[in-house]
């Protein structure tokens, strides 16, 4: 999901708050090292190593459906049949399902904790939610109508004989319809444009909750800022509309000749062996009638593999054209997009194929390949919203908003699409995972075009410490609702990005961190990992001991402010050698350099590990000057989040 100026206005009300700084240490050795760090050994589910273990399970759903989008009511009906699978051992006496629809009612528990001054997953107008119109359940050759329970986003379904464990399946049948929201928690909605209603459908079916070995049902209710928490299946869904709309998809098209013209279709297959952008629908199609097919209505049928949810757009107004996406297996997929005339303008979506293409070869290359046929971005009302295949993004943005916008949302394909994390747990595991290989991806893309447009700015400025790290700010380890709103765009997409980058830069380097990282990704791709998979793969491939890093970034809200309290000449000569003493004043530990500086004009660059820390505040070591001294810096390049630089530099005195 996008970074917006909501998430991080607190930037400006943080001015004239920042904390004073100290002058005796605040720094206790024995904390930042606590040998006991992590709660629970290791067992047969998930490995001590960080893998998971040989008795590792989750349970597998698959869908199908079949919908019918009614643009004069802007409402959809469907039914989906859910194939679920309890590979766990235990026997599920009932199901838990999700019904995100339910958090456009004015009843819902998102409405009542929305705050007083709104936010972008407030509700600008309500409807009635998901309307369940009829349940089934097809176990053990009988078919029957259960009993079921509605609380809020999360629907109850009672079997009479428990679903039986290691491998019992049912087939679960729902008929359910919705009023698609004009807003929709900037998750999902319409827009309207000159040439029709643009529809952006997402979390519009009913859809299993995770069971798992961490905490059986993972029930919490939808309330906007925690995102999903899915399983991972195989998902057919035909959608039914007017035949003057374009429908596109999660997934594959299986049947394009029903749904395009013979000069479209030509056009789709030439994309596929294109590398240059291919126009499907021109602008000046869009309002042609012979652009599309001539009966009523088309369904148009998509599939997608070993995913956790689908998404589609839908509209008349699309102009649509895609590329070839080369993949590192030499497999190919395609990138697309969908967009109204309005997005035209300089360096706006008429570049954003060439964008995808660009994200999605460089994360498949760096981290892991991408796994699914199309790569396609719609344009409409939501700022910044991704699903498997497919993402949202404001059909204003353009340039470096467009580029930001589209490689954030199609990063997040590797994390929580790839790795399945629990987003309504742990937004940092998603989205500032997802921030930080957005950083390497926006260097490299199109020679680093946009490298410079970052909104954050430099994370180490003092501006940004100060912000980052001050006594207001959450840390990352809240449920993203219990952080404030305010906060957000810190605490789960900045300061994890920030904290990746240092153990990358500062603590490992980069060939050991981009090893461990992508082992995590390969380990757990497809799969539910919990923060302490993370924890263990980094640490066990990257063959280093970081509780003291996790204690301080992730579990604590610790600063980090290392100065020069000393120098001291052996003899009080200098051509002797100088002993320099540095003081940590914070909790935090971080390894530390140190630029040295001599009258001769010669340098020294000092570079001590984190464990210097570990007896105590005080660090002393020598460095073999032959002149005076004129300053010492800590921390030079500026890539740690010091919280008091004036104290990194000390200066020879002038007399």
């Amino acid at each position: 999901m996008k970074k917006t100026v909501l998430s991080i206005i607190g930037l400006f009300v943080f001015i004239g708050l920042f904390a004073q700084t100290n002058t005796v240490s605040n720094y206790d050795n024995k904390e930042a090292f606590n040998p006991q760090f992590y709660p629970y050994p290791g067992n047969d589910f998930r490995s001590a190593s960080g893998e998971p273990g040989p008795r590792y399970w989750q349970n597998h759903a698959d869908y199908k459906i079949n919908c019918t989008l009614d643009t004069m009511k802007h409402g959809l009906s469907g039914d989906v049949e859910i194939s679920y699978t309890n590979n766990s051992p235990d026997n599920l006496k009932f199901l838990w399902l999700q019904l995100d629809q339910n958090i456009y009612r004015k009843d819902s528990r998102a409405t009542a904790t929305t705050t007083q001054t709104g936010g972008r997953w407030a509700n600008a107008k309500f409807t009635e939610g998901d309307v369940i119109k009829s349940i089934s359940v097809d176990y053990n050759g009988k078919t029957f109508t259960p009993n079921y329970n509605v609380s809020d986003t999360r629907m109850q379904v009672w079997l009479p004989d428990a679903l039986a464990s290691g491998g019992g399946k049912l087939k679960l049948s729902i008929h359910f319809d919705f009023t698609v929201p004009e807003y929709g928690t900037d998750r999902m909605g319409r827009l309207k444009t000159k040439n029709g209603w643009i529809y952006e459908i997402g979390q519009w079916f009913p859809r299993m909750e995770v069971y798992d070995d961490i905490q059986g049902w993972n029930t919490l209710p939808y309330l906007g800022a925690g995102e999903f928490y899915l399983e991972y299946g195989d998902l057919e869904y035909n959608v039914t509309a007017p035949s003057n709309l374009i429908v596109v998809g999660s997934g594959e098209l299986l049947n394009p000749e029903d749904c395009l013209t013979p000069e479209q279709l030509k056009r789709w297959n030439q994309a596929k062996n294109s590398d240059q952008t291919v126009v499907i629908r021109s602008d000046k199609e869009v309002t042609d009638p012979n652009s599309r097919p001539k009966q009523a209505s088309c369904t148009w049928k998509y599939k997608i593999q070993n995913a956790r949810d689908v998404a589609w757009g839908a509209s008349r107004a699309f102009v649509w054209d895609a590329a070839r996406i080369n993949l590192p297996s030499g497999k190919k997929a395609m990138a697309a997009s969908a967009y109204p005339v309005e997005s035209i303008v300089k360096d706006g979506w008429q570049r954003s194929t060439e964008m995808v293409k660009g994200a999605i070869e460089h994360y498949s290359n760096k981290w892991f390949e991408f796994p699914y046929p199309v790569a396609t971005n719609v344009a409409g009302i939501v700022a910044g919203m991704e699903y498997p295949g497919i993402v949202f993004c404001g059909s204003n943005s353009a340039g470096s908003g467009l580029w930001e916008v589209a490689d954030h949302e199609f990063g997040h394909t590797w994390f929580p699409m790839i790795v399945g994390s629990n987003e309504r747990k742990y937004a940092w595991m998603d989205e500032g995972f997802n921030t930080f290989i957005n950083d390497i991806s926006t260097a490299a893309f199109n020679k680093g075009e946009f490298k410079e447009a970052s909104f954050f700015g430099d994370p180490n400025s003092s501006f940004m410490v100060k912000y980052t790290f001050g006594d207001k700010m959450d840390g990352l380890y809240n449920i993203p609702e219990v952080i404030q709103q305010e906060n957000l765009g810190v605490a789960a997409y900045l300061k994890p990005s920030q904290m990746l980058t240092a153990l990358r830069e500062v603590v490992l380097g980069k060939d050991r961190f981009d090893a461990a990282f992508r082992e995590y990704v390969a380990r757990w791709a497809f799969k539910h990992p919990t923060p302490w998979d993370f924890f263990h793969t980094i640490e066990n491939v990257s063959g280093e001991d970081l509780g003291w890093f996790w204690r301080a970034w992730v579990l604590n809200t610790w600063k980090l402010d290392q100065k020069v309290k000393d120098v001291k000449y052996v003899k009080e000569k200098p051509e002797n050698g100088a002993n320099i003493t540095l003081e940590n004043m914070e909790k935090m530990a971080m390894p530390v350099t140190v630029l040295v500086k001599e009258t001769n004009g010669k340098e020294h660059k000092v570079d001590l590990p984190v464990e210097v820390w570990q007896r105590g505040s005080d660090w002393t070591f020598g460095v073999p000057t032959t002149s005076e001294i004129t300053e010492v810096i800590v921390d030079p390049d500026k890539k740690l989040p010091e919280w008091n630089r004036d104290t990194n530099n000390w200066k020879k005195k002038a007399f």
